[in-house]
């Protein structure tokens, strides 16, 4: 029978809740960070819902097997931590990382180059730029103890029982304290999101500042796990087709705003596990729930944004620190695993965590160089 069972729905809508609402607040922040007006941050969510939508649609039809995606969780902290750079900057870096993923997609040579950088180096630059959001999630107890240490406590004691929800559980309870307490500034009104088509800027600083350690960041930390997750659940789509398909959709919607959307990990694995479906042939289906929800939200990025807009900043905060706070222990983990890369790893973590900006170039380029070059000079030793 090819009845939809109610299982790949709730996969989907977990799934999708956990990518959506854990880490929403890095898109409104990584839009702040580069001075996007209320519309263009609103264009820019809905945009990001449309490619994750799309690129889930279309390479779940296509090779009918679970394959859903998201946004670049490490390329949104590079993009917050990233100072400096417009809006239009910041859509021509994304652009050009878009296409980037789609030639490395399309040319085995690209791929198979990214795959050649130190899995230990790569890991360090992503904890290097998740770092400094820990730490301001920390800060954020000493402005409004009263409000942030309770949440603080309530999403680890949370993640005892569910550490996919213990996130989404504290952005509702956090939202709803907010406004019934009257820490939240303002009302705010619910409404449909239009596109705004936004004009890209390439130049030289945020070229190797921006574009390149997204590129790099979006496929070492997100496609190449995410394809990892397919494997080991027993699917093995074409590496190729599969990450050109994210890359063209993330070059077509930098244009109104979005920042990079790849392969899910962590999200995937609830989608291509047996409690979607226990027929591994029919859990596809839930990818296209996946699709169709994401494709809601979608609808409601401009609500979405005014909500957010009127929370405490050190709420905000604070949700950005919990989000990151796995990513970062496993990319630490990953950083030290390895005791002949592990100093390599080491400066690149420090030097992308430092935040320090030469010829216009941010830290996270900085690092991986500076990590490659500790890593090449380790080879050359007697």
């Amino acid at each position: 029978m090819n009845r939809p069972r109610f299982s790949s729905f709730t996969a989907a809508l977990v799934a999708s809740s956990v990518g959506f609402g854990g880490t929403m607040a890095l898109v409104l922040g990584a839009a702040q960070s580069v001075g996007a007006t209320q519309a263009q941050t609103a264009s820019w969510v809905t945009a990001i819902c449309i490619a994750v939508g799309l690129e889930t649609l279309v390479l779940t039809l296509w090779f009918r097997m679970p394959i859903v995606a998201a946004w670049s969780i490490a390329g949104l902290a590079l993009v917050t931590a990233s100072t400096g750079y417009s809006i239009h900057e910041a859509v021509g870096a994304f652009l050009i990382a878009g296409l980037l993923i789609m030639a490395t997609g399309l040319f085995g040579p690209l791929m198979r180059a990214v795959e050649a950088i130190p899995a230990a180096l790569a890991a360090g630059m992503l904890g290097g730029i998740l770092l400094p959001f820990v730490i301001g999630g920390a800060q954020a107890a000493q402005a409004d103890p009263a409000f942030i240490l309770p949440l603080a406590a309530g999403f680890f004691i949370l993640r005892l029982f569910n550490p996919s929800l213990a996130v989404v559980a504290i952005i509702v309870a956090g939202t709803l304290w907010a406004l019934l307490s009257g820490r939240a500034e303002a009302e705010f009104a619910i409404g449909l999101s239009p596109l705004v088509f936004i004009a890209p800027e390439i130049t030289v600083g945020a070229l190797f500042g921006l574009a390149l350690p997204l590129y790099i960041v979006t496929m070492a930390s997100q496609n190449l796990p995410g394809l990892a997750v397919l494997r080991a659940d027993g699917y093995a789509p074409p590496a190729g087709p599969v990450v050109a398909v994210t890359g063209a959709f993330s070059a077509l919607t930098a244009l109104f705003g979005a920042s990079s959307t790849n392969l899910a990990a962590v999200t995937a694995a609830i989608c291509t596990g047996p409690e979607a479906h226990p027929d591994a042939d029919k859990r596809w289906q839930t990818g296209l729930w996946y699709a169709g929800i994401y494709g809601f939200l979608a609808l409601f990025g401009a609500s979405i944004v005014a909500l957010v807009a009127v929370l405490p900043p050190t709420f905000v905060a604070l949700v950005i620190g919990l989000a990151v706070l796995t990513p970062l222990a496993n990319a630490t983990r990953l950083a030290v695993a390895v005791e002949q890369d592990r100093l390599a790893a080491i400066v690149t973590f420090a030097v992308t965590a430092s935040g320090v900006t030469f010829f216009g170039v941010g830290a996270a380029f900085w690092g991986l160089m500076l990590g490659l070059g500790v890593h090449f000079l380790s080879l050359t030793r007697p």
